[in-house]
């Protein structure tokens, strides 16, 4: 398993963190949003899910991943 923190823009309230982490559960990726520092800590398995994956998952959701 590989832990990645992602800097994404955008993100302001609850909302917006249970639209983030639904999304990266649905691919198979433990997310955890960090509103106090813009942050997402995302725990995957490389051989099922791509960095790029993931990123595209969270700016679907309207967000910008930096």
């Amino acid at each position: 398993m590989k832990n990645i923190v992602l800097s994404v823009q955008g993100m302001s309230c609850q909302h917006c963190v249970n639209s983030i982490e639904g999304a990266l559960k649905e691919i198979g990726v433990s997310g955890k949003v960090n509103l106090s520092d813009d942050s997402v800590e995302a725990t995957y398995d490389e051989n099922q899910v791509s960095l790029e994956q993931i990123k595209e998952v969270i700016e679907e959701q309207g967000y910008e991943v930096a």
